[in-house]
């Protein structure tokens, strides 16, 4: 077993055992035991009572951070010449069509979302490949395949995200950074397990959020009271 170093004694010596923290607490807990040298993000994994392996009780949707993700987050907008300047204009920092289909064949993907319209979308199926498993295909479901193009770009540059539970029942997704004030971090982190709440899934039976932690890149997790959310 690894040894931890100092500040990781440190910083779990700061984490009361069994204690299960608010929202409130657990932000700025999180804050207090962050000792990293960049601004570390912010995640939350929240267990879910569902099973990912039946349709009726998949979980996946949207959310948009009302403090934003505090990452300069990379936009494409894969679009005909007619939907070009709506793209630009709504902060899309690369724009075109077949340039970029050929770059992405060609192994390209330095981008963290990818906005397209229906009519594209043929196009974009043999790329499945490189695509799919940097979670970089577009999806009606996730509002990225769209005819309304300014108003996806806006949305995705301002904080809003796409989550989807995992094959295990958990779902991970970064709200922020450590350089947040508490605040922040807690009303993102309300705004995504309000989401997930509103979610639930019918056929989803007993206790539905099971387990919260919230931690950051270089900090312990901090188990959240699901009971406070």
């Amino acid at each position: 077993m690894a040894k931890l170093s100092k500040k990781q004694k440190e910083a779990r010596a700061k984490i009361e055992k069994d204690k299960l923290y608010s929202v409130d607490e657990a932000s700025a807990l999180v804050k207090e035991i962050t000792n990293a040298n960049f601004d570390a993000s912010i995640d939350i994994a929240v267990r879910l009572g569902v099973d990912p392996r039946k349709a009726n009780q998949m979980v996946r949707g949207v959310v948009t951070l009302p403090h934003g993700t505090g990452k300069d987050v990379k936009v494409l907008a894969l679009v005909t010449p007619d939907k070009e300047a709506e793209a630009t204009e709504a902060g899309a920092d690369y724009v075109g069509l077949q340039e970029y289909l050929d770059k992405i064949k060609a192994g390209w993907t330095d981008v963290d979302v990818i906005i397209t319209m229906p009519s594209v979308m043929g196009k974009l199926g043999p790329l499945g490949r490189v695509l799919g498993p940097r979670g970089l295909m577009p999806n009606p479901k996730t509002g990225t395949v769209t005819m309304d193009i300014g108003k996806a770009v806006s949305e995705v540059k301002a904080g809003k995200i796409d989550f989807k539970v995992d094959k295990t029942g958990i779902v991970h997704a970064a709200i922020g950074k450590v350089s947040f004030s508490p605040d922040k971090i807690a009303g993102n982190a309300r705004e995504l397990l309000d989401t997930l709440m509103k979610m639930k899934p019918a056929a989803a039976k007993g206790v539905y959020m099971k387990s919260v932690f919230m931690s950051s890149t270089m900090s312990p997790s901090v188990q959240l009271d699901p009971k406070t959310v």
